[in-house]
């Protein structure tokens, strides 16, 4: 995979698909890494040139120490991918923290955005005391004493009990995500409330939810829908990954969003 180098770390890319397509930027969840989003990189790879990386301290992505991280941080790197690539403006698609840092660029780098797809996530998720605790435990302990609950809240029991071998392949990303990484992005949802600013989003929006996400739940989605102008909501049958739990009506979800088919 490709490194870009990015104050106090550097990030690790991956690119499939044709340069002559519409570019589509991932940005994946906390203890995540470019790995969750295989199945949308497939799928859409004949149709656009799929762009994914892995925030600093997730998957093979560094981080130089521990940083109190804020979200404008993380999506200048997603753009520092782009400016990398030649990319001028790119569809993007986040999921939980990796869509906090795409509507955050939606607002403030808006030149690079084009179409708008934010999964699983809210423009302001406390307390904050949570997020602290979380970063304090992961240093402590490492990610790995955080793995049990995480799975619990990504995926419903049924889809661990059907699908234990893709659980297994995330809980096995998650586990290796580095305990300095974890806390460092801990501290930009700590500190994050976008609430204010969703009013100036201009992009064609589509906000995702899952109907048992327990944590950006469908109640914090249908608010972020209604202060986006002109923002569709889709609710899918999962918990928060539900890139993976629901992945055909996510694919096709996000197909028709950046087709421009409502």
């Amino acid at each position: 995979m490709e490194q870009v180098t990015v104050f106090g770390g550097s990030l690790e890319y991956e690119c499939s698909g044709k340069r002559d397509r519409p570019a589509l930027l991932l940005l994946h969840a906390l203890g995540s890494s470019l790995a969750m989003w295989d199945a949308q990189a497939d799928h859409l790879a004949d149709d656009f040139f799929v762009v994914r990386y892995s925030m600093r301290g997730h998957g093979g992505s560094t981080i130089d120490g521990f940083q109190e991280l804020d979200i404008d941080a993380l999506a200048r790197d997603a753009c520092a991918i782009l400016d990398a690539l030649g990319i001028e403006r790119a569809h993007w698609c986040g999921l939980s923290i990796g869509g906090m840092a795409a509507m955050w660029a939606a607002q403030h780098h808006a030149a690079c955005v084009d179409r708008l797809v934010l999964a699983n996530t809210a423009a302001y998720l406390p307390p904050a005391t949570l997020w602290a605790e979380r970063a304090a435990l992961a240093q402590a302990q490492g990610v790995a004493a955080l793995a049990d609950a995480t799975m619990e809240r990504w995926f419903t029991a049924d889809f661990r009990a059907r699908e234990a071998q893709e659980v297994a392949r995330i809980r096995g990303i998650f586990t290796a995500t580095d305990p300095v990484g974890y806390a460092s992005a801990c501290c930009a949802i700590r500190d994050m409330d976008q609430r204010a600013g969703l009013a100036a989003i201009r992009a064609p929006t589509l906000v995702i939810c899952g109907t048992q996400d327990s944590g950006t739940t469908p109640a914090l989605a249908a608010e972020l829908a209604a202060a986006i102008a002109n923002a569709r909501l889709v609710e899918l049958p999962a918990a928060h990954l539900s890139n993976i739990e629901a992945e055909d009506a996510f694919n096709a979800a996000l197909r028709a969003q950046l087709s421009g088919v409502s």
